[in-house]
C-alpha cells in the first residue's frame, strides 16, 4: 500500500488508517482495491459537496442544477415532459412536480401544455436557467481543471479510461443503478 497523502476530514480517519482497521477485523480484504474504491468514494464526496458549493453561490440547488443539466443534454429547444424528467433523474412524478413547481417559480423553467396534444405538458429551459447553467460550467470547468493540474495529458487520458472501465463494469452489473434509492427533495 502507498503512502496516503489524503487529508482526511474532520474526525475522519486517513484511507490508510481506514484501510488498517478494515484489514483488522475483516482479513480478506485486498488493500488495493480498498484504497481505490475508498478513495473515488471520498473523491465524490468532495466533489459533489464543491460542486454544491457552486450552485449555491448561483442560488440555485443541486436538485435545481440536475434538471437544468437534463433540459440541456435532450438539445435545443432544451424542453421534455416532466416524467420523462423524473425518469431521466431517477424521481418519482410527485418529486418531480415539487421540483418544477419550484423552479418555475424562481424562472428557471416554464411549464406549458403542448400544443400538439392539450394533455401533455412541457418542461421547458428558460433564458434564466440556461445563463445559470452556463455559468455552473463555468466554475465547474475552473474546478475540475484545478483539480486535475498536476497530471499531465497523458495522465488524464489514463485515469479517463480506467474510470470509464471501472463504470461500464457497474453499469453492467447493476444496470438499473442510475437512479436514486430516495428522492432527495
Amino acid at each position: 500500500m502507498s503512502e496516503s497523502t489524503e487529508e482526511p476530514a474532520v474526525g475522519e480517519p486517513s484511507l490508510d488508517e481506514q484501510i488498517a482497521a478494515y484489514q483488522r477485523e475483516f482479513r480478506d480484504l485486498d488493500p488495493q482495491v480498498e484504497q481505490v474504491v475508498s478513495a473515488l468514494g471520498r473523491l465524490n464526496r468532495r466533489m459533489n459537496v464543491a460542486y454544491g458549493r457552486q450552485v449555491a453561490a448561483l442560488g440555485i440547488s443541486n436538485a435545481e442544477w440536475e434538471v437544468l443539466k437534463t433540459l440541456v443534454l435532450s438539445g435545443a429547444p432544451y424542453r421534455l415532459g416532466p416524467g420523462e424528467l423524473a425518469k431521466r433523474l431517477g424521481l418519482t412524478p410527485a418529486a418531480m412536480t415539487h421540483r418544477i413547481d419550484r423552479m418555475a417559480g424562481e424562472g428557471l423553467v416554464t411549464r406549458d401544455r403542448d400544443e400538439n396534444n392539450r394533455v401533455r405538458v412541457i418542461v421547458e429551459l428558460t433564458d434564466e436557467g440556461r445563463t445559470k447553467w452556463l455559468e455552473a460550467m463555468r466554475m465547474a470547468t475552473d474546478f475540475e481543471e484545478d483539480l486535475l493540474q498536476d497530471l499531465s495529458g497523458d495522465e488524464r487520458g489514463v485515469l479517463g479510461e480506467l474510470l470509464v472501465r471501472l463504470l461500464r463494469r457497474v453499469e453492467h452489473a447493476q444496470p438499473d443503478a442510475g437512479g436514486r434509492l430516495t428522492d432527495l427533495d
